[in-house]
Order: C-alpha cells, then structure tokens, then sequence
C-alpha cells in the first residue's frame, strides 16, 4: 500500500483547498500554474545559488554574519520532508570556537520559477535573525518579499501537482 502523499494544503481554508481540487479535478491545475508562472528560473548550479543567496543576504541581512555555504540538496524533500534547510554548527578550533552557518535548497527548487526560488531562499535567510516561525520571522520574510506569503500558496499548489503528475512543469531545458 502506497502512503498517503503529504496534504501541502493543510492549514489553509477549505474553500482555497476546494478550488485547488476542482482545477485538480478539471485538469487545468497545470494550466493555470503555468499561466502565472511562465518560466523557471536559470540559478542551476550550487555556486550559483550560492551567489544568489549572497546577494539577497547582503540586501536585507548585512550583519548577520556570514555563510559558509549553500547549495541544492537532492536528498532534503526525500529523507526531511523540507524545502530547506539552516544549520548552525559550532566547532572548536585549538582555544576558539568557529561558527559555521549554512543553507541548503531542495533540488526540486533547480527546475521552478524565480519566484518560488526566492521565497525558500528569503525563508531560510529570515532564519538567520529569527530561529522560530513567530510573528516576527514572517515579518522579515514580507520585509525582503512582499509577495511571500502568495508564493508560499502557489508553491504548495504546485507541490500538489507535482505530486499527482510526478513531472516538472519547468524542465531545465525550458530556462
């Protein structure tokens, strides 16, 4: 027996989730994605992400010290369940300690539109101020984009899609 995919959908009102079923329902899920989001995005490789994350950092985020590294991460969606990832290490280095902080993006992430890659990349930014999903962490992912929360449903929305077509919408060759 095969496990029930993940409701990407949980926590928003019902009607949304009804909408998205009847577009789901209609055959017109993928259409409509598509429609709004054209194109994919063309940060592919991991130092170009890493570029990409270092530039939204530097925008909205100068003193908060600096990343040791990013990159996609095939292996985050499968074993996590996540999107993506912040981790904080702290090493000792002879008498000092050596704080190393790091993001990692879903690989699935290498085949969407800009958008969806900047509000993962804006969430996971927001977690080096804020270590918690509080008020104030929300607050800083509307700060560095307004259109945050939007992107958050759409993602999910195509999250659902893809797992009922089990094919990305944008493939590498589209960008």
């Amino acid at each position: 027996m095969r496990p029930k995919p993940p409701n990407y959908l949980a926590g928003y009102p019902a009607g949304l989730s009804e909408q998205v079923q009847l577009l789901i329902f209609d055959g017109k899920l993928a259409e409509k994605l598509l429609h709004k989001y054209p194109v994919a995005h063309n940060v592919r490789s991991d130092r170009a992400l890493y570029d990409y994350v270092i530039e939204l950092k530097e925008e909205f985020l100068k003193n908060c010290g600096a990343l040791s590294r990013v990159g996609y991460d095939s292996t985050l969606h499968v074993m996590k369940n996540a999107l993506g990832l912040h981790t904080r290490v702290t090493q000792v280095q002879g008498s000092k300690l050596k704080n190393r902080r790091e993001i990692r993006v879903a690989a699935v992430f290498r085949d969407m539109p800009p958008e969806f890659l900047r509000m993962i990349v804006v969430h996971e930014l927001a977690h080096l101020k804020e270590i918690e999903h509080n008020k104030a962490f929300y607050q800083l992912c509307l700060h560095m984009e307004p259109e945050y929360h939007q992107f958050e449903f759409d993602l999910r929305v195509y999250l659902t899609c893809l797992e009922i077509t089990g094919q990305s919408l944008w493939p590498c060759s589209s960008a």
